[in-house]
């Protein structure tokens, strides 16, 4: 069944240089869907650092990059770091996953997409599905790697599904601490973090005011857009919660001096609730979001090669 689903998304897939088909419930946006409702479902339990439903996670994540023909970036997609709990007890173990899919040949460096798998788990009984928090950046990573395996970057390409983000960034900040890659390498990351949902109307690109070369490049991708596409939350002048800087796993990048895009939603009132479930996602707006990291994706790339 997979691999029709499979066939059919790659016949439609349009060209992540121009988005032309009407965004809807074709083939691609069932898959995104089905993709989203998966990782997001209660059997996941809310995917929590260190938990079994984690572990899980985890696992429908390789098996989805396995599936596709994905490879890890090392000998295994694992990444394991030690894990540190906020409320007291013993330390567990986090682990990212991490893949590369290789470019053609451009410049040497590589671009980092990222996203975290994990979300908060169970509390008082109620499971915390995160669907928008973040199964949604982490299924958008899976629709452009696909993508990707058809149409070759030119750059190598990892793909980062960070664990412990909701712990302070602690998989982002592991991979920085010991790279599997110098971090020289790394030209840009582009970390999705809440890219579902519609209430506030618009997908946001927060970033650019401290890397303002990548502003053109993020602005050429937003005229390709179905929805609307802003630029801000990210300078000192805010009021605390709404300067996006270091919120989610691109503040590890920027902290080393990597330069980062972040993609992501104004909080909504299933932010960090038991309500963020997958039911609450608009179709056509996740397409749309979707369709825009790619087109953003194939646009970095072009821009590491300059």
């Amino acid at each position: 069944m997979y691999a029709g689903a499979l066939a059919l998304l790659l016949a439609v897939a349009p060209s992540l240089r121009a988005q032309s088909r009407p965004v809807g419930q074709d083939s691609v946006t069932s898959v995104l869907m089905r993709r989203l409702s998966a990782l997001a479902a209660d059997s996941m339990e809310g995917r929590r650092a260190g938990t079994p439903g984690g572990a899980r996670a985890r696992a429908w994540i390789i098996r989805e990059l396995q599936t596709m023909g994905v490879q890890p970036l090392g000998p295994r997609f694992e990444m394991p770091f030690a894990l540190r709990m906020r409320t007291p007890g013993p330390d567990s173990v986090g682990t990212n996953i991490v893949a590369r899919i290789p470019g053609t040949g451009g410049s040497g460096k590589t671009l980092v997409l990222s996203a975290h798998y994990d979300h908060l788990g169970i509390r008082n009984g109620e499971v915390f599905n995160g669907a928008d928090d973040d199964a949604s950046g982490c299924v958008t990573l899976l629709m452009i790697a696909e993508r990707l395996l058809v149409q070759p970057p030119q750059h190598d390409v990892i793909l980062a599904f960070f664990d412990a983000e909701e712990g302070g960034l602690q998989g982002a900040r592991a991979f920085v601490a010991t790279p599997p890659l110098p971090l020289e390498r790394i030209g840009v990351n582009l970390n999705l973090d809440m890219v579902a949902r519609q209430d506030g109307g618009a997908l946001w690109v927060s970033g650019t005011a401290h890397y303002p070369s990548l502003r053109p490049v993020a602005e050429a991708a937003a005229k390709e857009s179905r929805i609307p596409i802003r630029f801000g939350h990210d300078t000192k002048d805010l009021k605390p919660g709404d300067d996006w800087t270091n919120s989610s796993d691109h503040g590890a990048f920027h902290a080393k001096g990597i330069p980062f895009l972040y993609l992501g939603v104004e909080d909504h009132p299933d932010y960090h609730k038991s309500g963020d479930d997958a039911d609450k996602v608009d179709p056509t707006f996740f397409r749309a979001t979707m369709e825009f990291a790619a087109a953003l994706v194939r646009r970095l790339d072009d821009l590491l090669g300059r």
